[in-house]
């Protein structure tokens, strides 16, 4: 029987023989498989980012508006957890499969629904496959890829955004406007058939060369706990939702279940920012909370603020998707090794700048293109650090934890995304801009300007907190 650290060397010297790069005739098709996958996730994401004003208004449910992003990273919760398991134990081909059809079932739900409520349940659909799917992406890189080609193949990951950042949200405005924002989601389904085809027979192979090692059964503990901390998130975005005293309920046992499942299933020392590999978790979830809380409200801004067209509102956040490309590939260029914990400090830094810049739109006097303009920096920031905290994890992870801390890693993305998600929700309904923008579609009044201003200034201290956070990856000696 062969340990996992024999596997791993074999797989080392193996992957090494040659020098083929990720294009190469060794790893062609894993690559381009891999990058598949990633393409229907992005153009997921960018065009339910267009498509998504629309939708809240037409079902009625722009209060619930936040909800729609942060239910999907809620459900996430649990997946990440259930797929770092299961690829640990048998390998992450069945994971990924499974988590393609669930993901392209929820998009279905989520097309053909008549309510907001019903949609937010399609977006939860929806995070359930992206959980299981991104976490056995990172296994399969992990395992299948030499470490002096990971650096490479994340910039791939990133890469793979451009094509969905150019074309998402022109596709998607223009689907919405002229054939109905459920198209949007309705459409994507067809798009699965790609990555099955190109990704199986590549994957199964590589697998076969490299086996996982034994396991046994499914940590059923650490599942519960991913449930448990799914559902007090669940509970913690309804209390926020309903801003009153029959809240507080919600709130607390949402607390009780959330907390101590984040504390067991994170690495000890996460929340206090522990050196080395705590803090990189813990800064996952810092860069992807602060980007997308911000992103996800940037087109309803436009809109409201600017009277843009969704294809326009939607076109604002291409820049980012493209820069964050660029971003990803500076981190992979020769002799960028040594000043990783540093990218990953200018990345927070570019990121905070980026989100403060956005925010300038609010003023009459800026241009309408300021914040199309700012969201390059950020993405550059964000395509710094977050291949650069992907790249350290892998190092400091054996091959036996990889799933455990890859699914960590996407645990703390999702777990930011869920709670500075719904944060930027409250305070945007507290202070009056869900109401004001129902009232009258254009959200022109305090109350909304109020409220992106706000999202937008703790979003910035959020970027900053984690450019200070940054000095603690490296460990000490």
């Amino acid at each position: 029987m062969t340990t996992a650290a024999e596997t791993s060397k074999i797989s080392s010297t193996s992957a090494d023989h040659g020098g083929d790069g990720v294009l190469g005739a060794r790893y062609r098709a894993l690559t381009l498989g891999i990058i598949s996958v990633v393409l229907l996730l992005a153009f997921e994401a960018t065009a339910v980012n267009t498509a998504m004003p629309v939708a809240a208004r037409q079902l009625h449910g722009l209060g619930l508006y936040a909800f729609a992003f942060s239910g999907y990273f809620t459900s996430t919760l649990f997946a990440m957890v259930l797929s770092g398991e299961w690829c640990d134990r048998r390998g992450p081909v069945l994971p990924l499969f499974a988590g393609i059809g669930i993901f392209a079932g929820g998009l279905v739900v989520a097309g053909t629904a008549s309510g907001m409520w019903i949609f937010v349940g399609g977006r939860a659909i929806q995070g359930l496959g992206g959980g299981l799917v991104i976490v056995a992406l990172y296994v399969v890189v992990g395992r299948a890829f030499p470490e002096r080609l990971r650096p490479a193949v994340f910039a791939a990951f990133s890469a793979a955004w451009v094509l969905p950042s150019i074309v998402g949200p022109l596709v998607s405005g223009l689907v919405t406007q002229h054939l109905g924002w459920r198209w949007v989601f309705l459409a994507v389904p067809v798009l699965v058939v790609l990555p099955l085809a190109v990704m199986g027979p590549a994957l199964r192979r590589a697998e076969h060369e490299q086996p996982p090692a034994p396991g046994g059964a499914l940590n059923r503990g650490r599942i519960g706990l991913a449930a448990m901390a799914a559902l007090g998130a669940g509970l913690l975005q309804y209390a926020g939702e309903r801003l009153d005293l029959l809240g507080l309920l919600p709130a607390v046992a949402g607390g009780a279940l959330l907390v101590p499942a984040v504390l067991r299933l994170l690495p000890g020392g996460t929340l206090r920012a522990a050196r080395g590999l705590p803090t990189l978790i813990l800064l996952r979830g810092v860069a992807a909370g602060a980007f997308f809380a911000t992103e996800a409200f940037i087109p309803l801004m436009m809109v409201t603020q600017r009277h843009l067209s969704p294809t326009l509102a939607g076109l604002t956040l291409t820049s980012g998707g493209l820069s964050w490309a660029f971003g990803s590939w500076l981190q992979g260029r020769p002799g960028a090794e040594r000043y990783r914990e540093r990218l990953i400090r200018l990345g927070f830094l570019l990121t905070a700048v980026a989100i403060a810049g956005a925010a300038l739109v609010l003023l009459p006097a800026a241009p309408t293109w300021t914040a199309a303009l700012a969201w390059v920096f950020g993405g550059v920031g964000m395509g710094l650090a977050i291949a650069s905290i992907s790249v350290l994890m892998m190092k400091l992870s054996p091959p036996e934890a990889a799933g455990a801390n890859s699914a960590s890693l996407q645990m703390s993305d999702a777990l930011g995304n869920v709670l500075l998600v719904g944060l930027a929700g409250v305070l945007f309904s507290a202070l009056g801009g869900g109401a004001v923008a129902a009232a009258d579609g254009s959200g022109a009044g305090a109350g909304a300007r109020g409220g992106f201003a706000v999202i937008f200034l703790v979003m910035t201290a959020v970027a900053l907190l984690g450019a200070v956070l940054a000095a603690r990856v490296k460990e000490r000696g």
